[in-house]
């Protein structure tokens, strides 16, 4: 019932062969004369970035905001831990004292 159902071996496709074909010949490229011109420089595929004093201020705007927004998550989490750490401290002292109070009685 669990058994695996296996295709019958003569459906599957006869695999391809791809007989290797000999490279045709080219030409030999021609000699050139050396040139008497100075190479010229490729010219660089990115297009150059040209920033306004906009566009400038927009940047230094926006990354005062991500340093700041930054800034705030992790005070904002620092005071969480301190403010978890006095709670734990004071709850320990409370049981402190009350597990004291019972030795006393």
């Amino acid at each position: 019932m669990f058994t695996p159902k296996y295709p019958t071996p003569d459906t599957a496709p006869a695999p391809t062969v791809i007989q290797p074909q000999a490279p045709a010949l080219a030409p030999a490229p021609a000699v050139q004369a050396p040139a008497l011109i100075a190479p010229v420089a490729p010219v660089p595929n990115r297009p150059t970035i040209q920033l306004t004093p906009g566009t400038a201020l927009a940047l230094v705007g926006g990354g005062t905001a991500v340093v700041l927004v930054v800034g705030a998550v992790l005070v904002s989490l620092l005071l969480a831990v301190a403010i978890t750490g006095m709670s734990v401290a004071v709850t320990a002292v409370v049981l402190r004292s009350l597990v004291n109070n019972q030795k006393g009685h």
